[in-house]
C-alpha cells in the first residue's frame, strides 16, 4: 500500500513538472516568435512564465532530494566507521526534517501575510505563487520519508533511470 502511494506521488510530481515546463516553453517560445514577427508581445507571458518556474524549482526540490541530486558533502560519513556514518546520517535526516517543517510552518505564515497582494499584469493573488513554497517544502518530507531508511542504513538514494543523481549532485 505504502510503496503504492509513493509511486503515485513521484508520477504526479514528475507530471506536474512536466506539464509546468511545457506549458513554460510554449509561453516563452510564442511570445518571443510573436514579438520579433509583429513587434507585440503577450503582456502577461513574462510573469506566469516566472511563477511557473518558482513552482517547478519547489515541486522539483523534492524529487531532487529524493535522486541524491543536490549538493552533498559526504566525505565525512564515508571516513568514518559503519556506526558512526548510520548516526551521521540520523543527524542529517533529523536536521533536514527539522528544517523543512520550520520552513513549511515560516513559508506558510508568509503566504498568509501576501493573501491580499496581487501580480502588476495577471492579478493573481501573490499568495497562490508563494503557496509553491509551503507545498514544496512538504513534498521535500515526505520524498525525505520515504527515503529515509535506505539512506541511513547505507547512504543510498532511490534509483531513477531518467535521474542520474550522483552525476547531478557531482557538478
Amino acid at each position: 500500500m505504502l510503496n503504492r502511494i509513493e509511486k503515485s506521488l513521484v508520477a504526479v510530481n514528475r507530471w506536474l513538472l512536466i506539464l509546468l515546463l511545457l506549458a513554460m516553453a510554449s509561453i516563452i517560445f510564442t511570445n518571443v516568435v510573436l514579438r520579433y514577427t509583429t513587434g507585440d508581445s503577450i503582456i502577461w507571458a513574462e510573469e506566469v512564465s516566472r511563477h511557473m518556474m518558482i513552482w517547478v524549482a519547489f515541486l522539483g526540490a523534492g524529487l531532487a532530494l529524493r535522486f541524491g541530486g543536490h549538493v552533498a558533502i559526504d566525505n565525512l560519513h564515508r571516513a568514518v566507521n559503519t556506526g558512526t556514518a548510520r548516526a551521521l546520517r540520523v543527524l542529517v535526516v533529523l536536521g533536514l526534517s527539522l528544517f523543512f517543517i520550520f520552513m513549511t510552518v515560516a513559508s506558510s505564515d508568509y503566504v498568509w501575510r501576501t493573501r491580499f497582494q496581487s501580480t502588476a499584469a495577471t492579478d493573481i493573488p501573490i499568495s497562490f505563487i508563494y503557496a509553491a513554497m509551503p507545498v514544496g517544502f512538504v513534498l521535500m518530507l515526505v520524498h525525505l520519508l520515504f527515503i529515509a531508511r535506505g539512506y541511513i542504513a547505507d547512504g543510498s538514494y532511490k534509483d531513477s533511470d531518467e535521474i542520474d543523481g550522483e552525476a547531478a549532485g557531482s557538478l
